[in-house]
């Protein structure tokens, strides 16, 4: 037998697309048996498989098992869950690995699969050699078997392992993704008064996208604060591996920041230590590291790229401004919004300050939201080629990890290539507002000479 998967769900760092249309159950079952056979191929025999709350996530977990089964890979079911507790069933369970069906932070029709094998994430090449793989039908066969277990105590329990956080008046939203129910155990165990919206688990996300990084999804959340007078709120994203967050005053922590805070505690039980960021991150965070005797680290855009990097330097800490926060530090290396949650309750303990006083003292500047700008496929990384040798011969300062970043007397501004859309991504950093719109200008003339105009494409 042999399997063609649409070749836009096979992803960087993940397999994705919408249900019925791009991804099918004919999918997820040849998914399984070619993951069974390159598990086989590594001497893997047990691996945990978890879903989240999407409507049609029971019915793909269902389809993968049977062909992880029939490629004679035994099945341990964690249940409805975040992907972060699949990724913690891989350290906690006698398993080889773990799949976790979700479609993330997505609109709700679609839905895809994370991947793990014997401590890393599959992703990248990986990826695209399964799809050859399912193309030559280079499957294995044999009789699985499968069990369930409810792993959600011992999770809870993980996370609060060492716990020495304050009380506080905390707001929650888990914009009814699959954090919900582990969010609901974990706040009854947290010291404080807790306040938890949407922790019901509704694959049609009837009360806002679970995207805690696009600021009109937190309006519930800062609304809950503002009404009820709460110290700051915390939100996730729809399958629990990104964290948003809300100050006293409503004003949003973005991730950068939240890793400028959670940088504190981390740093004076490793000093030293090289902490990471992506590319998209505020010089104020690599400034701040600096400052606190750490070693600031740039890198890559990417869940998959940032663990790999982190595992090659021992940072105990790293984080994208898209709010996935990576804590090896008395933790397992894996981004997990709920383990971030309760390291920011510690810290701002440690601090002896409100969040909304930490707020406060930090550096104030004017940055644009991530602008997107749609451009051909095939065109995407040949722009950026050219912007980078144009700038180069003008002798501009850029770091070229992941694009280019310009660092000018203004500030910085970046453009680069997205992993898994037809876009191009800017974003531009200044000390005010005419320093702002210098940057952007330089972005829209460098497009501007490569043929893109600025129309951006819809988030």
């Amino acid at each position: 037998m042999t399997h063609q998967f649409n070749p836009t769900i096979l992803r960087e760092y993940d397999i994705r697309g919408i249900v019925g249309s791009t991804l099918t159950e004919a999918d997820a079952y040849a998914l399984g048996r070619t993951y069974a056979a390159l598990a086989t191929d590594e001497g893997a025999k047990r691996i945990a498989v978890g879903r989240d709350g999407r409507t049609h996530s029971g019915m793909l977990e269902a389809s993968l098992v049977r062909g992880l089964t029939e490629g004679g890979v035994d099945v341990v079911l964690t249940g409805m869950g975040p992907s972060p507790m699949l990724y913690f069933a891989t350290h906690f369970l006698d398993v080889d690995g773990g799949i976790q069906v979700t479609g993330s932070h997505n609109p709700a029709d679609y839905n895809g699969f994370k991947l793990l094998l014997k401590g890393r994430s599959v992703f990248g090449a990986e990826i695209q050699d399964l799809g050859r793989r399912a193309g030559a039908g280079d499957w294995t066969n044999g009789n699985g078997s499968t069990e369930e277990v409810d792993i959600r105590e011992a999770y809870v329990d993980r996370l609060l392992e060492g716990f020495s956080g304050q009380a506080f008046r905390i707001g929650w939203d888990a914009g009814n993704g699959a954090a919900g129910p582990v969010l609901d155990m974990l706040v009854e165990r947290l010291p404080g008064q807790h306040h938890v919206i949407f922790s019901d688990v509704d694959g049609h996300f009837p009360n806002h996208h679970p995207d805690p990084t696009v600021e009109k999804n937190l309006e519930h959340l800062k609304a809950l604060v503002a009404d009820k007078q709460l110290d700051f709120g915390i939100a996730f994203e729809g399958d629990g591996d990104r964290i948003g967050a809300v100050d006293g005053k409503g004003r949003v922590i973005w991730g950068d920041q939240l890793l400028m805070i959670l940088a504190v505690p981390v740093l004076e039980a490793n000093p030293g230590a090289t902490l990471i960021a992506d590319v998209k991150a505020s010089q104020a965070f690599f400034d701040r590291v600096a400052e606190l005797g750490g070693k600031p680290l740039m890198w890559k855009t990417g869940h998959s790229l940032i663990k790999s990097k982190m595992k090659e330097t021992g940072a105990p800490l790293a984080g994208e401004m898209s709010g996935h926060i990576f804590f090896k530090h008395r933790w397992y290396g894996f981004d997990d919004a709920l383990y971030a949650a309760v390291r920011l309750i510690e810290a701002v303990s440690a601090s002896g300050k409100s969040l909304t006083a930490i707020m406060d003292a930090m550096p104030v500047t004017k940055a644009t939201p991530e602008l997107r700008f749609q451009v051909d496929e095939v065109r995407k990384f040949a722009i950026v080629e050219e912007v980078r040798d144009r700038l180069a011969s003008d002798g501009a300062k850029v770091d070229a990890t992941d694009g280019v970043r310009v660092t000018t007397a203004d500030g910085w501004w970046l453009l680069r290539a997205s992993n898994t859309q037809d876009v191009l991504v800017a974003r531009a950093e200044a000390a005010d507002q005419p320093g702002l719109d210098r940057l952007v200008a330089q972005i829209d003339d460098q497009l501007a000479r490569s043929g893109v105009e600025r129309v951006e494409a819809a988030h």
